[in-house]
């Protein structure tokens, strides 16, 4: 890899052409990475690239944490560049550490970034992170998708985050840095052997006269993402040859569905349940394995907050009356992240789940076609006790319900991956 600071620049900013945007936030810790990508995405701004700002996020997890964020505040002020700095306090020593702090971290940039006015945001993911998460996934056993390269870019709360430095290498960030005089913080838990990732980045040093380095791992983690396209392909043809959306549902066509490859019918109920439920990820592992010797036996399961139900020529997915139980929200909102219902303006109104309660209200919802799992499970307008509306079950008044993630959404969703 060439250390040419025009070279470099032209290759992270690749990521964000032929459209680059015209406003871009960058991630700051202090560390070499972000550092880096900072410099260089600043270079790009002095060129004509995108106007920056960038954003610090301080955990309050160690007492550093502060003064940290504070030379992150002098190296941006020294370049130009505008600086804020978020705070998370949400930590209660309980849980996983790691995965709560980036959860927090995303979700405090995504909300700051739609403050400013700013929909994409980068982050400084480097070759070296992509290789030290294939080794941890491979020691866990993973499979093509967990193999597979990080994604270049995945949304927040509404906002894009951008990987574009992923085929960069540490160490030719840093080279940056120091031919600017740059310093950079080096966190004591990257040296901290009782982290995984810490343990992945010294066995790569021990299997490099073996010819397995970071480079290598990079190259077999691209092939397996063109690996999990092609899967995924498979599994969008599937779905466009064996299932139609109905009223929200998902209706398989159950001796195709038998006759699928296991591979391909894992990744058509993993997008499946995905769609239906609105997760951040699909489910995987043992619990799909148990949907499908379910499916096998003919057994009707639920998982990740949807029922699957087996009948002679079909196999239905909807979604679970228990994970929707308590969502109520304002008739000017979407239930669910599903459904908007659209009809007239009543005070004090509100969207529930239907409920047994309110199907026997209900008397033409036999007509609709819909099981009564799918029903309960589906919106309706309520005033207090009073049920107003359920037009998914036949009792409209004035009402529709409109589907958010409709079926264009649905069969969108397999080439996302």
């Amino acid at each position: 890899m060439s250390n040419d600071p025009g070279t470099l620049c032209s290759r992270i900013a690749g990521h964000f052409l032929p459209n680059p945007p015209g406003r871009l936030a960058v991630a700051v810790s202090g560390g070499s990475d972000s550092l880096g990508l900072l410099v260089v995405l600043n270079d790009w701004q002095l060129a004509g690239g995108p106007a920056l700002h960038a954003v610090t996020v301080d955990h309050r997890l160690r007492p550093e944490a502060a003064q940290e964020a504070a030379k992150v505040a002098a190296d941006c002020k020294r370049l130009g560049v505008p600086h804020d700095i978020l705070t998370w306090t949400g930590w209660d020593g309980r849980g996983n550490l790691p995965d709560q702090a980036r959860r927090a971290r995303y979700g405090l940039m995504a909300g700051w970034a739609r403050g400013q006015g700013i929909a994409s945001i980068a982050i400084a993911h480097t070759a070296d992170d992509q290789a030290e998460t294939f080794l941890m996934r491979l020691a866990r056993g993973a499979g093509v998708d967990g193999l597979s390269a990080m994604s270049e870019r995945f949304e927040s709360d509404g906002v894009t985050l951008c990987r574009p430095a992923l085929s960069v290498f540490r160490h030719e960030l840093r080279a940056v840095l120091e031919d600017r005089g740059i310093s950079w913080v080096d966190d004591p838990s990257n040296e901290d052997l009782r982290y995984e990732r810490v343990k992945a980045r010294a066995a790569l040093q021990e299997m490099a006269p073996l010819g397995i380095t970071a480079a290598s791992l990079v190259t077999v983690a691209r092939q397996m993402s063109d690996v999990r396209k092609t899967l995924y392909l498979y599994a969008l043809e599937a779905a466009q040859r064996l299932v139609r959306v109905h009223s929200g549902d998902l209706v398989f066509d159950r001796s195709g569905f038998d006759g699928l490859p296991r591979e391909t019918a894992r990744r058509l109920l993993q997008t499946s349940l995905k769609w239906i439920s609105g997760a951040e990820y699909a489910p995987r592992g043992r619990a799909l394995d148990d949907l499908l010797e379910a499916i096998a036996e003919g057994r009707d399961m639920t998982l990740q907050g949807c029922l699957v139900t087996l009948r002679k020529n079909d196999l239905r997915i909807t979604r679970e009356w228990k994970a929707v139980a308590s969502e109520r929200c304002k008739v000017t909102d979407v239930w669910d992240g599903r459904w908007r219902l659209e009809g007239p303006d009543i005070a004090g109104a509100e969207l529930r789940a239907l409920g047994k309660d309110g199907l026997v209200h209900c008397p033409a919802h036999r007509e609709t076609g819909l099981p009564a799992a799918s029903l309960v499970a589906g919106p309706s307008v309520w005033r207090g006790d009073e049920l107003l509306a359920a037009p998914l079950a036949g009792m409209e008044n004035g009402w529709c319900a409109v589907l958010v993630r409709d079926e264009e959404a649905y069969f969108t969703s397999f080439l996302s991956h």
